[in-house]
């Protein structure tokens, strides 16, 4: 650990002793030329203030048109050696480990390329995880050499702004959406509506305004980490038995627990995705710091009150969407439905729904994903209408559709 600490003071002399060569003005006045904007950025930055060149990130093999492919790419690690505390931090929250989770998840081997490793759509987002250095040089050799370095996810390229990262609309580009509307939820909930008003000068500068960052990113620290995690399912099991049922339900539905209720293989994924709390204290160590978060502007009583709500409509959704998967379930269990294939024995895979064959599965599918999300992230983030509306209400109709189609299937069986 030691060792790692001195890297700054090294790396930041090299800097100043290779920015003194003259070598960036090289790669300036070529790419002014034909690529202007990613200069101008650049020469706005921080980066160039501290008299760091091209070459410090990109090497010195790149000297003409014809040899672009011989630049380097650095990767987060290699921003790590100035920013060490920014990327140990990051190193410990769910954003790095967003390129294994995406992996992780069955239903990913299914999409077409382009929309995973050529990131027009899973992938674009979660590019922001870390790669191991295998994964690196088979992106590489398949053509990709973009999205590596995560950190410019939220620090864009070239300009690398510290500000920019600070602002709720840098979260907008992947925190919108599906299964992923957070930034929806937080513009038109108070916290999003006062951040507005306030940039927009009505608000003095000193009101309070929480940004996604002041809640999740507290005082710039950069480990990012939810206390239910992204599916919000966790362990050990509520005392509540209807409850403790229905989520057993839904774990097995995920592949977690097997029909009988042992844990499969797969649990070994979700925790190296880190996309559930499997310990109490693994929750209760992110729920603490959220109310620490909150009650710099609330009373400690109120913030907890709010956040048990939150978990309530946990408890709400899982009983519509157990109920739901127990009758697709009952679907295949009397040969109604036909089973694909690597499905377990008695229930529905959510993990490989974005393929389901049959619509009755389909709408399964964005029932879990899509509008059980929304009633509990809509429930944490202040936000009536999508807890409502596009999250409870709609669970209730999707129970409704999927039981209405169970019953004209085992009518057309009859």
């Amino acid at each position: 650990m030691l060792r790692l600490h001195f890297v700054l003071p090294i790396g930041f002399a090299m800097v100043l002793s290779v920015g003194g060569k003259g070598f960036g003005s090289t790669c300036v006045e070529c790419h002014k030329k034909i690529q202007p904007e990613i200069v101008a950025d650049w020469e706005k930055g921080k980066h160039t203030e501290l008299g760091m060149t091209c070459d410090i990130c990109h090497g010195e093999e790149h000297t003409t048109a014809e040899d672009y492919d011989k630049a380097t790419i650095p990767t987060a690690h290699f921003c790590g050696s100035c920013h060490f505390d920014q990327l140990t931090q990051f190193k410990k929250g769910k954003h790095a480990l967003a390129w294994v989770a995406m992996n992780a998840m069955p239903t990913v081997h299914f999409q077409p390329m382009e929309l995973i490793e050529g990131k027009k759509g899973c992938g674009g987002c979660h590019k922001i995880g870390l790669k191991e250095d295998a994964e690196l040089e088979r992106l590489k050799k398949e053509g990709e050499t973009y999205g590596v370095v995560s950190c410019d996810s939220c620090h864009t390229r070239h300009l690398f702004s510290k500000k920019e990262a600070q602002q709720p609309e840098a979260c907008q580009t992947c925190h919108m959406g599906f299964d992923h509307p957070q930034y929806e939820m937080y513009s038109s909930s108070k916290h999003g509506v006062r951040h507005a008003l306030k940039a927009r000068g009505i608000l003095p500068e000193t009101a309070a305004a929480p940004t996604c960052q002041t809640c999740h990113m507290p005082k710039g620290d950069h480990t990012n980490m939810t206390a239910w995690g992204f599916l919000a399912v966790r362990l050990p099991m509520p005392e509540d038995k209807e409850w403790a049922a229905d989520r057993a339900t839904i774990l097995q539905a995920l592949g977690v627990l097997d029909p009988e209720g042992k844990p499969t293989p797969r649990l070994e994924v979700v925790k190296v995705g880190n996309v559930a709390r499997l310990t109490q204290e693994d929750w209760q160590k992110e729920r603490d710091k959220m109310v620490k978060t909150c009650s710099q502007c609330h009373a400690e009583k109120y913030v907890k009150n709010e956040l048990e709500k939150g978990d309530g409509m946990i408890k709400r959704a899982d009983r519509l969407l157990a109920e739901a998967i127990r009758t697709v379930a009952d679907l295949y269990r009397d040969g109604l439905l036909k089973k694909p294939e690597g499905y377990t024995a008695a229930f529905p895979d959510l993990l490989t729904f974005h393929n389901a064959p049959t619509p009755i599965e389909q709408k399964l599918f964005i029932m879990f994903m899509e509008h059980r999300m929304r009633t509990f992230q809509g429930a944490f983030h202040n936000n009536p209408d999508y807890s409502l509306w596009y999250g409870w209400s709609a669970m209730n109709t999707d129970l409704v559709e999927i039981k209405s189609m169970a019953e004209e299937l085992r009518r057309q069986k009859k």
